[in-house]
């Protein structure tokens, strides 16, 4: 018997995109925004996998349920690596104004110092708020001079993936299912989701 998994985010982007992941090997996931008895976590980390461990062990102690958190972002190498944990309220705005912002901080650089990864961390945490294991994944590109595709969300339209010559806007869900950052570190944790929560 699976037992379900909480997914740590009211992000709607982030929950199909792990659900999508998950329900193939028998794992239901729901999101906080099903769960009463969430919390609204501070993210006071300084990096990725702080503010991942953050957000599930405390969900996960609030609502005595397995949770999985990540905590992902942008990181443009001629911005110091910004936004970076910044990521999601880079701007005031939600993310068209963070595009703009980015896309105007970037207005004089060269293509060629363009240069971005996309950071995912993630975190598991057991019904105490254990965290129990963790996992990294990246994505490399570049961040293109205006927006193209409307698929995806946060910097997608922005970010381009060399191989495909498209950014993550315009990919198919099933291709960036596959390279993209959380892609890569939810593969990375689900040998540990599965051995704990498959009984």
């Amino acid at each position: 018997m699976h037992e379900e998994l909480v997914l740590g985010t009211t992000n709607a982007g982030k929950v199909r995109e792990l659900a999508a992941l998950l329900e193939p090997h028998g794992i239901r996931v729901v999101s906080l925004r099903e769960c009463s008895g969430s919390l609204s976590v501070e993210e006071t980390g300084t990096t990725f996998a702080a503010n991942a461990d953050l957000k599930a062990s405390q969900q996960a102690s609030a609502l005595s349920r397995w949770v999985l958190a990540e905590d992902s972002g942008l990181c443009v190498d001629a911005l110091d690596g910004a936004p970076g944990i910044h990521s999601a309220r880079f701007s005031a705005g939600g993310d068209e104004a963070n595009n703009s912002l980015l896309l105007e901080r970037l207005a004089a650089m060269p293509a060629t110092a363009r240069g971005a990864h996309y950071a995912c961390h993630a975190a598991l945490a057991d019904p105490r708020g254990v965290i129990v294991a963790r996992s990294q994944g990246s994505c490399y590109g570049t961040i293109a001079t205006a927006f193209s595709g409307s698929g995806g969300f946060g910097y997608d339209p922005l970010f381009i993936v060399p191989e495909y010559h498209r950014s993550f806007g315009e990919l198919a869900p099933e291709v960036k299912g596959v390279i993209s950052h959380r892609a890569r570190a939810m593969r990375a944790i689900l040998p540990a989701i599965l051995r704990h929560l498959a009984r």
